[in-house]
Formats: C-alpha cells, structure tokens, sequence
C-alpha cells in the first residue's frame, strides 16, 4: 500500500468514527420507545382550550343569573317596602290627628290652632320626604307645572298668560312634578 492509499484508509476510519459518534450523540438527545416523546397535537389542545372557554362561560352565566336574581328581590323589596319611610314620617301627624279628636275642649279658637299646628307639623313632614307645594302666585302660565282648567277672558294685558286663580294646588317631589297646579289662566 502506498502512502496515499494509508492516509485515505485513515481517513475514511475517520469519518466513520466521527460518523458513529454523531449517531451516538443523536441517539442520545432523540426518544427511544422508552422515553415517549411529547407530543403536542393540535385537536387536543383545542379541545382542551374549549372546555377551559367552556367552563368559564358556564360559570359567567351562573354568576349572572345569580346577579339577576338578587337584583329582581332587591327591586321588589324596595317597591314592597319603599313607602316605609313615608309612612314613618307621617305617623307623628297621624298621632296628632288622634289626640285632636279625643280632646274634649270645645273652644273654637283653641281647635282651629291645634289644626293649624298639625298642618304645619303635615307639611314639615313632606318637605322632609322631598315634595314641595308648586308656587301659582303670579306666575306664567307653565305646562310642566300648571293644567288650565279655567280661561279667564277680559283681564288687564299684564295678566294675559298668567295665573289668575289656583284651584288645586299641585306638588313636586325631588323636582318631579307628581300632581299639576289646577289653575285659571287669563286670556
């Protein structure tokens, strides 16, 4: 053999030493049927990711539902029991109205000013609940606050458009009207 057929022989032993190095190496860092390789197939992790999607919207909708219905008792606890408050303030004028009919003074002047007082102690106690008489005096005629009932014809120019007479006296609560001014309007 000559020389370059010994160096080409040692050079193949070489490759192939490197070679079955590499494979060494390859075997080692790839799975063998011991070691199961992760897979991650896709359907799976779909699937996973909508029964995760699924759990969550199924817990949303109970928590809405739940929300629903306690808003619903809420609401008709406060319709059932809303006019409490009212019925407390007014309960004192009520007291008053009983120990009036009871009282067996027949004096004239001293009724009339016990009836005075509880009409003061009434209306205190709906001012307290937020209503509030609508003032006529001397007022523009106004559709938000006032309903005509009556045209008053053959009044001075500066009464024309104004409230002449009220006949009802309309309320407001928390600047809402609940009950218009019945008045007569000149014309």
């Amino acid at each position: 053999m000559s020389e370059k057929e010994k160096e080409a022989l040692q050079e193949e032993e070489i490759n192939k030493e490197e070679i079955t190095a590499d494979e060494e190496n390859a075997e080692a860092t790839t799975p063998t049927e011991e070691e199961p390789q992760e897979e991650h197939d896709p359907l799976e992790a779909a699937q996973e990711e909508i029964g995760k999607l699924k759990d969550q919207l199924l817990r949303t909708m109970a928590e809405f539902d739940n929300y629903k219905k306690r808003t619903i008792k809420e609401k008709t606890e406060l319709i059932l029991n809303g006019g409490e408050s009212a019925i407390k303030a007014l309960l004192p004028v009520l007291d008053d109205f009983e120990r009036a009919i009871v009282d067996p003074n027949d004096d004239a002047a001293a009724i009339k000013e016990g009836m005075e007082l509880i009409f003061k102690k009434f209306i205190g106690a709906l001012e307290g609940l937020g209503v509030k008489k609508i003032d006529t005096q001397d007022k523009d005629f106004d559709v938000d606050f006032h309903e005509a009932i009556a045209m008053v014809p053959g009044v001075d120019d500066d009464k024309k458009g104004k409230v002449i007479d009220c006949v009802q006296t309309g309320y407001t609560m928390n600047d809402k009207v609940i009950r218009h001014a019945k008045v007569a309007v000149g014309q």
